[in-house]
């Protein structure tokens, strides 16, 4: 792979690392904040990133000054159980972080097409680029909601619309999906790659030694490269 060379923080216990994560991802915000007076932040779902956000919610900012938003979500309204906006909101936005301005992508409309038209409205006025991105990854090498059998996902990657969301079908996703764009996600000031776990380790490791993932475009078109933070 041409992209940036890997940038691994390795912890012990998963609640090291996200002491260690949600103290970087503060201090990026409050940064941000000094600078332009805002600060936004993406971050994904999945069953990886809850004591992140818990830890995260604690940390003393002037959360009134932060945009949170999602990488991707499912086309589920935000009180199914597999919402990530309800993930958010349960163990992100609690606490001193209860103030920052959420930005969902789910809209409750007939279509994940029409949704991803919505969410593109809102995320579009939204300041570029974003500071914070934090990526999950599943164990078939997918990122955001770029599936390895997504349709069309060559011309998803490509994005030549210049669209700041997109809805994905994938059969292995199990419901529709809206996610930003490859190119709004690789433009952050800071991306991080979150994961824990033998095989997903073993399954970054093949995408950095060329295995043709979704994974591995995210990570050859960074522009800032790729902080990966991994526990067992």
């Amino acid at each position: 792979m041409h992209g940036a060379a890997a940038s691994w923080h390795v912890f012990e216990t998963p609640s090291q690392l996200a002491d260690a994560l949600a103290e970087r991802i503060a201090a990026r915000l409050s940064d941000a904040i000094s600078l332009r007076g805002q600060a936004t932040l993406a971050v994904s779902g999945g069953r990886t990133p809850g004591l992140l956000f818990r830890t995260l919610s604690c940390k003393p900012l002037p959360w009134d000054r932060v945009i949170v938003t999602l990488v991707d979500e499912r086309f589920v309204p935000p009180e199914d159980e597999r919402s990530n906006a309800r993930l958010v909101r349960d163990n992100l936005l609690t606490g001193p972080a209860a103030i920052a301005s959420f930005v969902p992508l789910y809209r409750p409309t007939q279509t994940v097409e029409n949704a991803a038209d919505f969410a593109e409205l809102s995320i579009a006025g939204l300041p570029r680029p974003f500071d914070v991105v934090v990526l999950g990854m599943g164990i078939d090498g997918h990122a955001a909601s770029f599936f390895p059998d997504a349709e069309e996902l060559a011309e998803l990657a490509a994005n030549r619309d210049g669209r700041s969301v997109l809805p994905v079908i994938a059969a292995s996703a199990g419901e529709p999906r809206l996610t930003l764009s490859m190119q709004l996600i690789c433009a952050a000031r800071l991306l991080v790659l979150h994961i824990e776990g033998e095989e997903k380790k073993a399954v970054l490791t093949r995408a950095l030694e060329g295995d043709d993932l979704p994974v591995s475009i995210i990570w050859k078109h960074a522009q800032n490269g790729i902080q990966v933070y991994w526990a067992p």
